[in-house]
Parts: C-alpha cells; structure tokens; sequence
C-alpha cells in the first residue's frame, strides 16, 4: 500500500470509530477527518473547495432556506392541523392517513419539521380517540423516512449519492427517476407497519415524555425540537409566495430545465429579494451542522476514491460473491450499507459506500445505477434505533417509548423493505 492509503484507511478508521463512540459531533468528526487528509498531502486543497461547493451541498442548503421559509409562513403546521381535524371523524384510519400524508411532504420537504409540528397533533388526537399514541408516533417517523426516499430531494442521502456518482464519472440521476423503487419500498413497509408494527405497539401502554438535552443521530445533533420548528401562525402572502417559488423549482428541476442545484438556488434568492424569508432568517434556516457534516465526509469519500481504496474494498468483494452474480452483489451491498447506516451517519455511509458500488458494477461489467439506488435507499432506511435518524428521535421523546419498541418493529421492517428493494430494483434498473 501507498503512503496516501495508508493515510487515508487510518483517517477512515479513524472517523468510522468516533463516529460509532458518539462522544463528539459528527459533523466536527467529519470536518477533523478532512483536515487531517488535507494536512497528509492526501487531497488537495481544490479538491476540499469542490465538496464544500459541491452541487448535492448547494442544493440542500437552497432547499433547506426554502422550506424554512414555507414553515415560517405558517402553511405547513395549518395543514397538518386541518388534515388532523379532518381524518379524526375516521378515527384510527384517519391519524393513517395523516402519517401518509406527511410521508408524502416529505419527498419534498425536510421530514424533521414535518414530525415536530405532525408528531404532538397526532399524539393529541389518538388520546381524544382513547387510542394509544404509541401506535402511531414510531410508524409516522418511518413513514416520513420512506417518504423522504422517493425523489432526488427527499434526503440528503440521495443527493449526495447523486453527487457522489458523478465525480465517478456516472450520469446524474433526474428528480424522480428513483421514484418508482422507493414508492414500492414505502407501500411494502406501509403495509407492515399498519398490518403488524402499529399493532404491537398499540398493545403497550402510551409512556411518559422523555427529555432528553442532545442526543447524537445520523444528520448530527438533535437538541429540543423547538429548535427545528415551531407552530407558526398562517400568513397567506407569505405561504402563497413561498409555495409558489417551491413549485416553480421543482418543476424546473423535474423538467429539466436547469439541475437542481441551480434551481433550488434561484428559488432561495427569489425568496429573500421578495422578503418573503429576511437574510437572517435564510441563514438560521440552513442548518449547517448538517451541511459541514455533508462537506466533510465528501472529502473523505474523495480520498477513499483517489487513493485507490474504493477500488480494492470492490476486488475484495467480488472475490467473495462473484458466484453469486450481480443480484447476489447488490443484496450484499444493500446488507452492508442497511448494517452501516445504523451505526454511522446516514451521509458518511453514503460517502464510504458509493466509491465501492460504482466500482464493484465496474468489476462485474454491468451498468452502476441498481448499486447506487441501493445504496440511496439502504443509506436512508435507519429503523433499528431510535439513534439512527432525527425524527426517531423526536418521536422516542414525545411517544416515551423503549429502546427495544424500535428494535421490534424496526428490525423487521428493515427485512421487508430490503425484500422489496431486491425486487423493485431490477425491474426500473436493470443490471
């Protein structure tokens, strides 16, 4: 091995290992792997300036200034409270009909404040209906983590999956190429969870709130959820506004008309210059916790890819699933990435794993596209604890849950979303 493998697998290491131990930020354990790459001569300092500009950053940071900004107006919170009124004449049905609803905002929107403004309605109405709310907090926050899945903007996973493939040189993916898989992924773990997960959870008793200062998980830290959004009053000018400028990025970027980035930009600009968000508004709502913490496991993932690394994990890999084809590869790599995502972030699993995806399809002389959308949709499929992802935690907070009520019905849904995986993917990405 290379001095700069070397230098680069004992940083991964290292990174991996403060990452798993929790004590620090992750998005300070990032940016610290990232300098130390930088001061090793192992990335140069152009290449640490392209992940802090990279595309999958700029446009997270666009959407996040947007969705504020739809949040301040208080557009979101009166929607969740109308659909709430409405779906309570249909009792437990209807709060199920709130949770799809919120998952399908949340292919759209940052799923954090769709569960801290949803999560109390939801609880306060199952309580008026004499349901326990235990039923319906967990299945709210898978839900809206599936959601999140079903487009190139739901999550900051698929983005910087995008982003990552094509520094490999790979075609970007469109806003909902990968929305035919994720959608079988959703109605898959839907069902579970209406037919078996919210039915083992309506057997135990609804528990007390839990307080918790800050609590590591998957995008950063997550403190009280007053800091991600509160219930706004409803000013229609400004909700018009902000959903109007929303829907013309969208459009331009499902259109193809300008990438993604670019638009989502535009739109962040648009909004400031009509006062619809102030600037020190659009600053408080970009959140740059998760940001630096995007920027600094890019480079890292650089490193693994520059040096060569990526390359060899791939030939190892293959060397121990060749027999099994292509299918056998990609369930491999899926169980892996699903395995990593609930012990690291779900953005430094996506970093580490994709280098390797591209090159394992390389290895195997068929096309990358099934790797990358598995690794897309395992990255985000953090179920398993209530640690793995920031609306799991807010929900474990509100709902007073266990640590093992996770582990039953998040377990479980991990195996039928990764049977549905398996299956959906081969059909809209062949190998």
């Amino acid at each position: 091995m290379s001095f700069d493998q070397i230098a680069a697998l004992a940083v991964l290491v290292a990174v991996v290992a403060m990452l798993i131990h929790g004590k620090l930020r992750s998005d300070v354990v990032a940016l610290s792997g990232a300098a130390a790459l930088l001061l090793l001569g192992v990335i140069r300092p152009v290449e640490v300036q392209g992940a802090f500009a990279s595309p999958a950053v700029i446009a997270l940071a666009s959407l996040f200034v947007i969705a504020y900004a739809i949040e301040l107006s208080g557009l979101l919170g009166l929607l969740i409270r109308q659909a709430s009124k409405l779906c309570a004449r249909l009792g437990a049905l209807g709060l199920w009909l709130v949770i799809i609803l919120c998952g399908g905002a949340s292919a759209f929107l940052n799923n954090t404040p769709i569960v801290v403004l949803a999560a109390p309605v939801v609880k306060d109405v199952a309580l008026g209906m004499n349901l326990s709310p235990k039923r319906f907090l967990i299945p709210l926050s898978y839900v809206t983590i599936m959601g999140g899945a079903c487009t190139l903007i739901g999550t900051s996973t698929n983005l910087l999956v995008n982003d990552m493939a094509r520094n490999a040189g790979q075609p970007v993916f469109s806003l909902f190429e990968i929305t035919p898989v994720a959608l079988v992924i959703a109605v898959f773990g839907g069902l579970y969870l209406y037919l078996v997960g919210g039915r083992m959870l309506s057997r135990d008793e609804a528990g007390p709130e839990k307080a918790q200062a800050h609590v590591q998980t998957g995008d950063g830290i997550l403190g009280d959820a007053a800091l991600f959004a509160a219930d706004r009053p409803f000013d229609p000018k400004r909700a018009f506004l902000a959903l109007g400028v929303f829907v013309i990025v969208i459009a331009a970027a499902g259109l193809g008309v300008a990438p993604i980035a670019a638009a989502a930009f535009a739109g962040a600009v648009v909004l400031i210059l009509l006062r619809v968000i102030s600037p020190d508004e659009a600053y408080a709502g970009l959140r740059p916790e998760v940001l630096l913490l995007i920027a600094g496991m890019v480079v890292v993932g650089l490193a693994i890819q520059v040096t060569g690394l990526a390359g060899q994990g791939a030939e190892f890999l293959i060397d121990a699933i060749r027999p099994l084809g292509p299918l056998g590869a990609l369930i491999i790599l899926y169980g892996v990435t699903l395995f990593a995502t609930e012990l690291l972030s779900n953005a430094a699993v996506a970093v580490l794993v994709t280098p390797v995806a591209v090159a394992l399809a390389a290895s195997l002389g068929v096309d990358p596209r099934p790797f990358l959308v598995g690794v897309m949709m395992a990255a985000s499929a953090a179920f398993a604890t209530p640690f793995g992802y920031q609306t799991n935690v807010l929900v474990f907070q509100i709902g007073g849950y266990s640590y093992m009520d996770f582990v039953r019905v998040g377990v479980p849904l991990n195996l039928v979303t990764w049977v549905a995986a398996m299956i959906a993917i081969p059909v809209f990405f062949p190998f």
